[in-house]
């Protein structure tokens, strides 16, 4: 089962995106852990992590939408591939049990040349030759057989049929599972990315606030302290941007392996999939919907289908079955010499003993078959499970957003009055640095929720069953795909959407002030003062 419930059964990888707590005196923000692709999708599927890779990695960068990498993933994923040569193998099962039911027929040309030794047989009268020959023997004949009759092979052929079908509706459940590969790793990479873009910002922010620091102490304003703790500050929010730049070219693999890229290819990612709730849906009906669109659960019906009919062949082996045989064919001692030769019969196979062989089989396609029926029922119940686990996980992520998009506002309001309060004299910079640091988890924490909520839809998707249109509309919703100007094409894309940063005591624009306008602004009230 390949579901929303993978997350709780995820592979013991490394955690992407996690960063050890920094030292140096100071209780630096580490980066809130996400989680990895793998543990987006089930244990025994990392085959979807790999891919086959497609073409050489060009020295220009290209532009990715979500329904591009989304395409490719469909063509090129590895575990979409192999699952495609199962449903071959199945119907290969297939046409080898029809054959059993068809007519077989065989043709031989034979010619050779025989001397009998009499002596052999026990002629040995006077005057009678002690062998025979050497003579020819030409013949061409064709043989068949036919066993119409056989009920046990007729419900075999149907159970083979049944597992084509089981196999087809797994492929099917392959493809959804890619497009929650898919979608995982687009929505990390986005992710990754806005984390470098305010770690980079939170970078300058502490490069001005060390300035300030420095400035202040050489006007005797402000002790040492207070340069080497704006310091210590700097050097912790670099080490996260190196992190964060190290994770997002990791991640930025990782996708890639999985669409097909070749894994040196440059690309920016165009959809930036912002929050957008979807309409509240009811627990009842989507369950419904579930139990009529699950591929695995169709497939496991199929299974259980087959179950049944082998056990049905395995138990009517006990019954007598009809058949056909005949050859024809001309034969003679010269190939000018030749005549009809033929037999025809009919046959009437009663099995009296087989050494419990057939109840050896019966019992066999009996466990199998309770197997069976136990997965659908559990199946069921699991369905259920994931429907109303992606709902309740769904609602949480939508205010999760909330909770932390005011989190974030608090934090900058911190800020700010905390870079006032240093201004003016009132307190040292422990208490701006405090609220830095508040505010980079709170925007680490925004990141996050963010992510949580866009793959909460693709798993509520997946739950339902319908992964691969309705996680085409709820990562492509229309005004995502942007293209943000002046962008370094071979450089990360950043989020269009402005990440937010915390304000100048100055200044009441949405957008952060350049490091000079701060420092100037600051250093302008204390020369007022």
């Amino acid at each position: 089962m390949r579901l929303a419930g993978a997350l709780l059964t995820a592979v013991p990888l490394m955690t992407l995106f996690a960063s050890p707590a920094f030292a140096q005196g100071t209780n630096a923000p580490a980066l809130t852990p996400l989680p990895s692709p793998e543990q987006v999708i089930q244990r025994n599927t990392d085959p979807y992590a790999g891919s086959l890779p497609q073409g050489k990695a060009s020295g220009q960068s290209i532009d990715l939408t979500i329904e591009q990498a989304l395409d490719m993933g469909l063509k090129y994923n590895l575990g979409l591939y192999l699952s495609d040569r199962v449903t071959e193998q199945a119907r290969a099962a297939r046409l080898r049990a029809l054959s059993e039911l068809l007519p077989h027929i065989n043709g031989s040309v034979t010619e050779q040349v025989q001397k009998i030794n009499l002596k052999a047989f026990g002629f040995t009268f006077p005057g009678f030759p002690s062998s025979v020959g050497p003579f020819g023997l030409f013949e061409t004949q064709a043989t068949g057989a036919w066993n119409f009759g056989d009920l046990s092979k007729i419900d075999s052929f149907r159970a083979a049929k049944s597992n084509v079908q089981a196999a087809q509706y797994s492929y099917k459940d392959a493809r959804d599972t890619v497009v929650v590969a898919v979608g995982a790793n687009y929505l990390l990479t986005v992710a990754a990315e806005s984390r470098v873009a305010a770690a980079e910002a939170e970078v300058r922010t502490a490069q001005a606030l060390y300035q300030l620091a420095v400035d202040q102490e050489n006007a005797g304003l402000a002790p040492q302290i207070d340069t080497l703790r704006a310091q210590v500050q700097l050097q912790a929010q670099q080490e996260l941007l190196i992190q964060a730049e190290n994770d997002l070219e990791k991640q930025r693999i990782s996708l890639a392996r999985v669409i097909g890229l070749p894994v040196q290819q440059k690309f920016r990612l165009v959809n930036r999939v912002p929050y957008h709730p979807i309409p509240e849906i009811d627990v009842n009906t989507a369950y419904e919907k579930a139990l009529q669109t699950r591929a695995d659960y169709q497939s496991a019906l199929s299974l259980l289908r087959a179950a049944q009919l082998n056990r049905s062949a395995a138990w009517k082996e006990h019954l007598p079955s009809l058949g056909a045989g005949a050859d024809y064919g001309v034969l003679g001692f010269t190939p000018s010499g030749l005549a009809p030769n033929y037999t025809f019969a009919a046959t009437l196979n009663i099995p009296i003993f087989q050494g419990g062989r057939i109840e050896s089989d019966v019992q066999q396609t009996e466990a199998v078959l309770k197997q069976r029926q136990a997965q659908v029922d559990n199946l069921r119940a699991a369905i259920e499970q994931d429907v109303q686990d992606a709902i309740l996980d769904l609602k949480a992520a939508a205010k999760q957003v909330e909770v932390a998009r005011i989190g974030l506002d608090l934090a900058q309001q911190t800020l700010g009055q905390s870079q006032d309060r240093f201004a003016a004299g009132v307190t040292n910079n422990v208490e701006v640095v405090q609220a830095q640091q508040s505010l980079a988890a709170a925007n680490d924490q925004y990141i996050a929720s963010l992510y949580e909520h866009n793959i909460a839809k693709v798993l509520l998707a997946r739950a339902i069953g319908n992964a691969e249109q309705l996680a085409r509309q709820y990562l492509a919703e229309p005004g995502n795909s942007t293209t943000p100007p002046n962008v370094n094409q071979n450089a990360p894309a950043q989020s269009p959407t402005p990440v937010p940063q915390p304000q100048s005591p100055s200044t009441s624009s949405d957008m952060p002030k350049p490091r000079t306008e701060i420092k100037n602004s600051i250093m302008q009230d204390q020369v007022n003062r």
